[in-house]
């Protein structure tokens, strides 16, 4: 069996996670792939908030720690990457489960059953501060309101001098160089560019007097999409884009591109079968 199951965007949120792992007990999936923008905001990891600490311990580890006991041999395999709102200093956290509780795959491939799981946190530059996971997308090409990478904070030491040089075009040349990616999972943070799921609520907001692009997702990936062909692609990061669209899957060529980001208090929860991804479903709980 190859069901699976995708969430996004937990950003923290208890309620949220007791779901989750309320629904991996129920389903009993052979794997699991979260989306990123899982920890409590990252400026709270930064400035120390009262409860961030608690979090990583007594609701993400200690709720996987549950399910895994309780599912024994039925656990399944946990893919996780970060997003632009995680601090990636909580690298050194997250990797003390490493292939305990979950494999934490970001710019990395793992070889799975008969597929293969890669992992992708980075966005296009935002107008947020953080920038631990953002880059330049195919050129140095700067949104109006967004922040450059080399101007914003990082919770680990960057040499700024290395951002310029630095695009989620050549990361994910080097990611994947070649090869059939026909049996190839995608687990990334951005959704692809002009499409369903990367529609952001920038309606009628101009720039000396120039609209907004209500679409800010990643040329770099949509580009990737529709030259590499892979089997299926996992977003988030865009919360508010298929309540504006309607549109949470969407197919490029060949490729089921999904999205797990929503923009309500509950939890968007993807449900897949590798051997026939089209036939998704998505339920919000």
């Amino acid at each position: 069996m190859t069901n699976c199951l995708f969430a996004a965007d937990l950003h923290g949120s208890p309620e949220r996670y007791r779901k989750l792992f309320d629904a991996i007990e129920r389903d009993c999936p052979a794997a699991v792939f979260l989306g990123g923008d899982l920890l409590p905001s990252g400026l709270g990891g930064l400035l120390g908030f009262e409860g961030y600490e608690d979090f990583f311990d007594d609701i993400l580890a200690a709720g996987f720690s549950k399910v895994k006991s309780r599912l024994g041999s039925r656990y399944p395999s946990v893919f996780m990457i970060l997003g632009n709102d995680d601090a990636k200093a909580e690298e050194e956290r997250i990797n003390k489960f490493q292939d305990d509780l979950w494999v934490y795959i970001h710019n990395r491939c793992i070889p799975w059953r008969e597929y293969s799981v890669y992992g992708y946190a980075c966005v296009p530059p935002t107008p947020f501060m953080l920038k631990d996971w953002e880059r330049y997308d195919v050129s140095w090409y700067l949104e109006p309101l967004c922040v450059a990478p080399e101007d914003g904070w990082f919770s680990v030491p960057v040499p700024k001098e290395s951002l310029k040089r630095e695009t989620i075009l050549n990361d994910l040349q080097q990611l994947a160089p070649g090869g059939d990616l026909s049996r190839a999972v995608f687990l990334f943070h951005t959704p692809p560019y002009h499409t369903g799921l990367d529609r952001a609520a920038l309606d009628g907001k101009k720039v000396s007097h120039v609209d907004l692009d209500v679409h800010i997702g990643s040329i770099a990936v949509r580009r990737f999409i529709e030259s590499k062909q892979p089997l299926v692609t996992l977003h988030g990061h865009v919360h508010e884009s298929s309540r504006i669209t309607g549109v949470w899957k969407e197919q490029i060529g060949r490729t089921v591109a999904m999205s797990a980001a929503h923009d309500g208090p509950g939890l968007a929860l993807v449900r897949f079968d590798l051997s026939d991804p089209g036939s998704a479903t998505r339920e919000l709980l």
